[in-house]
């Protein structure tokens, strides 16, 4: 943790953070994402619980990217990315979820992902 890049850990926390508000607005994927999920309404403001535990598995992700680079073994970052977004897809399809909705929130998890790596690579 000592050789952790904490500038690049956080700038792709934010980035990917951000990315998700975009990703699943309505100016994005936010219609197809809510039609395809059992027509979830947004709510008047965000969630706090859901936000906060969204930050957090961000910067989880983050630092795993961040320890990988540190390593050398940003193949492992790929993988876990990779892993995370199947599991995703797994559970959007267990819920029911629509193959839109579902490539929905496993490609934000990808593009989350390499933001993350290209914030390691940029910093």
């Amino acid at each position: 943790m000592e050789n952790l890049n904490w500038l690049a850990v956080s700038a792709g926390t934010i980035a990917a953070f951000g990315l998700g508000m975009l990703w699943f607005s309505p100016m994005m994927f936010g219609k197809g994402w809510s039609t395809g999920s059992h027509n979830i309404q947004p709510p008047d403001s965000p969630p706090l619980a859901a936000m906060v535990v969204q930050f957090l598995g961000t910067l989880a992700l983050a630092v795993v990217v961040g320890l990988t680079e540190t390593t050398g073994d940003i193949l492992t970052a790929i993988i876990a990315i990779l892993a995370t977004a199947l599991l995703v897809a797994g559970m959007d399809l267990f819920s029911q979820k629509t193959g839109k909705a579902t490539a929905i929130d496993a490609g934000y998890v990808l593009a989350a992902g390499a933001l993350m790596i290209a914030a390691q690579g940029l910093l």
